[in-house]
């Protein structure tokens, strides 16, 4: 179908750049989107993409904890869903955002899974996996961001495999490519143009395991003492983290100037010799490209979407989820040895641009939610 001024009601947790870049697509597509956040949880203070809406909610905006909870928020989506008329509904991640819009039966649902909802949380407790397969056999279609997603999809839900599309997020590439930095890192700290420099970009939250991390850069600080770690991002374990940071002595050896905007990651990257990630879990994750992109060798579990992106030797190192010592190994591994990082470098800037492109693979996508807005059975929709 011709996809102008197509009515789309975009359901998310809260606010983040990945929030922004979907929706921002969907006005590139011809589509009339609007904006339902289910939290006031705002991780991007841009705002919102021209040409996009927002509705709230008039009860609270608290996370739905109880049944009764849940029933008021599928009572105000139902009033939300008369009044706008959307063609369709995209909605994730998959045991909130997408659930509640499974609750509400609205069709066509598109449910969006952010990785770690259905490789971790769809099997966390037996209420979380009716959770998952009830919110999956309302959907009429999935997207998610890699083939671990897919098959956890599979495992959980009858739903056809023409009816899933994987693509990973992708970035923009010409943000996100190899240069010199604006950020004086260095200088600022007091660090060497001959120390090596580890960044992080992970939010300080369970689940990105920040603690393993910074157990792991004293390791590594014992065999490499020019290490650096430039630890951005915070979360609800800031004040332990900052704890941890002070009882292992790392304050010299490590900068952790809070977030920083989307816009100026590039540079942070590009100030950067290395990228490290302890998240327990990951689907495609976004800031991996993004560090790809920039030319750094990586660092990241050896688990889910990260084996799809990372082999071991060639483009980085992988380590075993939430293990410090095999981490510091692993981050030694990558810097160990300055020719063996640059031409992991540049493997990660060639895979970033073959696979990573985001206006590339976004089309399949549309094409898909297109063809469930017109009712158009498309069964050759496999990606």
């Amino acid at each position: 179908m011709d996809g102008s001024h197509l009515k789309v009601l975009y359901i998310s947790r809260g606010y983040s750049t990945h929030d922004r870049r979907f929706l921002g697509s969907f006005v590139r597509s011809g589509w009339s989107p609007v904006h339902l956040p289910l939290l006031e949880e705002r991780l991007d203070a841009r705002p919102l993409p021209d040409g996009v809406r927002s509705v709230r909610w008039t009860a609270s905006l608290r996370e739905p904890g109880s049944a009764a909870d849940w029933r008021e928020r599928r009572a105000r989506l139902v009033e939300i869903v008369a009044r706008t008329r959307p063609a369709i509904v995209i909605a994730g991640p998959v045991q909130s955002a997408a659930f509640l819009a499974a609750l509400a039966r609205t069709k066509p649902l598109v449910a969006v899974s952010w990785g770690t909802d259905l490789l971790v949380d769809a099997d966390a407790t037996a209420f979380s996996r009716f959770v998952t397969r009830f919110t999956l056999d309302n959907a009429d279609a999935m997207l998610g961001d890699c083939r671990a997603v897919r098959e956890a999809v599979h495992r959980h839900s009858s739903i056809s495999d023409d009816r899933i599309v994987t693509f990973p997020w992708g970035i923009d590439l010409d943000r996100f490519r190899p240069g010199g930095s604006s950020v004086a890192v260095r200088g600022q700290c007091g660090w060497s143009g001959n120390d090596s420099i580890f960044i992080s970009t992970r939010s300080w939250e369970p689940v990105y395991a920040i603690d393993v991390l910074v157990r792991a850069f004293a390791l590594v600080i014992r065999r490499m003492p020019d290490a650096r770690l430039l630890l951005l991002g915070d979360g609800s374990r800031e004040g332990e983290i900052r704890v941890l940071l002070n009882d292992l002595s790392l304050d010299r050896f490590v900068h952790a100037p809070g977030r920083v905007t989307h816009d100026r990651l590039p540079d942070y990257f590009r100030a950067a010799d290395a990228y490290v990630s302890s998240a327990l879990s990951d689907g495609t994750s976004v800031s991996l490209l993004e560090a790809m992109g920039c030319g750094l060798p990586v660092v990241v579990a050896d688990s889910h979407g990260n084996r799809e992106w990372v082999r071991e030797g060639m483009n980085g190192a992988l380590a075993r989820p939430g293990d410090a010592e095999s981490l510091s190994k692993a981050m030694l591994r990558v810097l160990s040895n300055r020719d063996s990082a640059t031409h992991m470098g540049a493997a990660n800037v060639a895979a970033a641009r073959s696979r990573a492109n985001w206006d590339e693979n976004f089309p399949k996508f549309v094409r898909l939610a297109e063809s469930l807005a017109s009712g158009i059975s498309e069964r050759r929709c496999i990606y």
